[in-house]
């Protein structure tokens, strides 16, 4: 037998060093229009309300120009203010009543959703997606039709139900009344997309898993504790976390219902940076609040990522 030859290995000729350099730059060409909508939308906005905030703006040097840097007197001035910490509560008292109510009714409404039928399911997906896709001032005017005083649905009903009490009854002149109206609309905003994305979540835990359980005797409610929860917590967190940032920076539905009223009774801090920017033709103090805003939603954010990370 002879043996085989085997010729000269193949050289790959090497990369000229202009195309290599062109190669290496395109994906940050193709990347860089974003980047740049992305600071131009963003970063330069929250840099501007930075300085703002370090200045003495007024409505003369919006008109003029020339503000003249305070640094931190217009901090020092609001967090001073009494009603300021009573704006920061209330805040608090809206976001967690809102996010504990979302998570708990899309945790439920994606548990129902894996026990449907295909036909089923379909129709309640369809129904959590339109929801979610209507327009913030649409739903917003949908909840203020409902609870109108004299042609309200609701009232209608309640009255229908025996409660005469409700004849005519304005909901928007009680504070609490408002309050409940803005959380169930926040909520009703919500659950669709947080229902959804824990739905997919729950799709990729393996059916072993809930085979095995079944095997052991597990009941449903021992299966979420012990698998369902534990494999989906990075999902849970992820979802959680946006819903804190989409609640406690709510300002539309507030203000187009109540505009923070009656009274203070729905002024969160989004709501007064305004009122404040608006009303008083203090720039300076809304920028401050709302850097401070910003400040406060990045702690709270943080520390729970930590408090995720050292489990």
């Amino acid at each position: 037998m002879t043996a085989l030859r085997t010729g000269p290995a193949l050289e790959v000729p090497p990369v000229p060093r202009a195309r290599a350099r062109r190669i290496t730059i395109w994906p940050y060409l193709l990347v860089a229009p974003t980047v740049l909508a992305t600071a131009y939308l963003l970063v330069y906005p929250l840099v501007r309300n930075v300085v703002m905030s370090l200045q003495r703006f007024g409505v003369g040097e919006l008109i003029r120009g020339g503000a003249d840097f305070v640094w931190f007197a217009n901090y020092v001035e609001i967090l001073a203010d009494p009603q300021f910490w009573a704006v920061v509560r209330r805040t608090f008292v809206f976001t967690v009543v809102n996010v504990v109510l979302i998570m708990v009714l899309s945790t439920a409404v994606a548990l129902l959703l894996t026990g449907l039928g295909r036909w089923a399911r379909l129709m309640v997906m369809g129904g959590l997606v339109l929801t979610w896709a209507m327009p913030i001032i649409a739903a917003t005017t949908v909840f203020q039709w409902l609870f109108a005083s004299q042609l309200g649905l609701v009232n209608w009903v309640l009255v229908r139900l025996g409660f005469d009490q409700f004849e005519g009854y304005t909901w928007f002149a009680s504070g609490t009344a408002t309050f409940g109206i803005l959380v169930a609309l926040i909520v009703w905003q919500s659950v669709p997309f947080a229902a959804l994305v824990l739905y997919a979540a729950m799709t990729t835990v393996p059916a072993e898993l809930y085979e095995s359980a079944k095997i052991d005797g597990a009941s449903g409610t021992r299966m979420f504790l012990s698998i369902t929860v534990p494999v989906l917590r990075p999902m849970f967190g992820l979802v959680l976390c946006l819903e804190v940032i989409w609640v406690f920076k709510a300002f539309v539905q507030i203000w187009a219902i109540s505009q923070g009223g009656p009274g203070e009774a729905t002024t969160t801090l989004p709501v007064y940076a305004f009122q404040v920017a608006q009303a008083l033709h203090r720039f300076d103090l809304g920028a401050a609040i709302s850097t401070v805003t910003v400040l406060m939603l990045t702690v709270v954010l943080l520390a729970y990522v930590r408090t995720e990370k050292a489990r």
